[in-house]
């Protein structure tokens, strides 16, 4: 059968569009179906989320072109973070610093708007890449030669039926709720967490430091991020993420925006002055997914339609961007072989290698995040005994540094020690 395309992904978020990319640059042809209008994809407005980035996940973005398209204002670092038990300065905090890890810095922080602008800017400039927009899949089914797949467009206001598209790949990468798992028929293991994040940008007075603080509440959980100072004003800022139950959420959502920003000075305990909210307010529901399994006959899953991670830890994206790389690999070495690159066979290998890097991360983010929105006697105890030990326990630090900068826990243990007298 002629194939419409090399490999479909339906999903144009940044890690969708990343693997469009990825894949042309490998030399194949890529259709992208995407829900949105063209012009959403242009020009993303801004959705007050802030994306960590580890180094590798830096790497993937400079080799497929679109880190060099963000503004300078847009590339924030992050040199140290702070985790603390309770109020902040009520105990000791955990401070895991780039310092001694042969690094500047732990990582690098990004508006998501800008990583989807981005995205959209090199992949439709990419030649191989197609990117169908306003399109709704209603339907995929797999032969054993290909992956056909159904959709309707937006034609004079009305919904059309548009021809079928062929691939012997299709890749969905449309969120964590994603329909195109469910019509694959793999399921997922749902977190609903039954708590709400709120995430905004804020001025401030006193220098952040590029410092990142995680404050673990016993109601609530607040994350202060240092961002880049505003390009026309000068003007300090950082980002607020704000995570509660519902009810609370709805009240802080409510305050007047004066009101709201002087709350969280005062949860901040003033450490960056008096705050002003610049900008709206977002807030979002609280779930986690991880997907029963990741490729299969003709398909695989990418992004949080694999896995949907708490923003706790700031792994989505940087998980998002390993899988491109993986699956881009088991591509790439299937096509050079002459082999069927949507074979189930070629693709398990990504499967695997994404769940035993995914997998481990996923359940220690759900597993801190319990622990630390417990207010029981008991979990207070065990998360200030894990806080003091981890701060004289300088392999632990290492370790929970590897997880924000991407690195290997052993390259950053044997950093750490080449930068002490001993190690010298």
């Amino acid at each position: 059968m002629s194939m419409h395309t090399d490999a479909l992904i339906v999903g144009a978020g940044p890690a969708g569009l990343s693997l469009a990319i990825s894949l042309a640059q490998a030399g194949l042809q890529v259709t992208v179906l995407e829900q949105q209008a063209a012009a959403a994809l242009q020009q993303p407005q801004p959705d007050g989320r802030e994306i960590a980035l580890t180094h590798p996940s830096v790497h993937t973005l400079q080799r497929l072109g679109s880190w060099e398209l963000l503004q300078p204002h847009e590339r924030g670092q992050i040199c140290e973070a702070q985790i603390h038990d309770g109020p902040v300065g009520q105990r000791p905090m955990l401070a895991i610093e780039a310092t001694g890890s042969g690094l500047g810095q732990l990582g690098h922080i990004v508006p998501n708007h800008a990583l989807r602008r981005t995205a959209w800017e090199v992949a439709s400039r990419t030649p191989g890449v197609e990117i169908i927009t306003e399109a709704q899949v209603t339907c995929v089914t797999i032969h054993p030669s290909h992956a056909e797949v159904r959709y309707t467009r937006q034609d004079q206001g009305a919904r059309c039926e548009a021809p079928a598209l062929t691939a012997p790949l299709v890749v969905a990468a449309d969120s964590r709720f994603s329909a195109m798992r469910r019509m694959l028929g793999v399921g997922a293991q749902m977190t609903d967490f039954g708590r709400t994040v709120i995430v905004c940008r804020l001025r401030h007075t006193l220098p952040h430091e590029d410092i990142a603080h995680e404050c673990f509440g016993y109601e609530r959980t607040l994350a202060i991020l240092p961002l880049q100072p505003d390009p026309d004003t000068g003007e300090l800022l950082c980002s607020a993420v704000i995570t509660t139950d519902s009810a609370d959420a709805q009240q802080l959502m409510q305050l007047e925006p004066a009101d709201f920003a002087a709350h969280v000075q005062r949860e901040f305990q003033d450490r960056l002055g008096p705050m002003e909210l610049m900008g709206e307010r977002h807030s979002y529901p609280l779930v986690a997914t991880y997907a029963h399994r990741f490729s299969g006959q003709r398909w695989a899953l990418l992004g949080d339609a694999a896995v949907g991670m708490h923003p706790v830890t700031a792994h989505g994206f940087n998980l998002g961007l390993a899988g491109v790389e993986r699956l881009t690999a088991a591509v790439q070495g299937a096509r050079q072989a002459g082999q069927d690159w949507g074979d189930a066979a070629v693709l398990q290998p990504y499967a695997q290698g994404h769940h035993r890097h995914a997998f481990p991360i996923f359940a220690g983010t759900n597993t801190v995040v319990k622990l630390y929105t417990d207010a029981r006697p008991l979990p207070r105890i065990v998360r200030q005994v894990v806080l003091q030990g981890a701060r004289h326990l300088p392999p632990l630090k290492a370790a929970i540094a590897a997880q924000l900068t991407g690195r290997s826990p052993w390259q950053m243990i044997r950093a750490q020690l080449k930068s002490t007298p001993l190690g010298r």
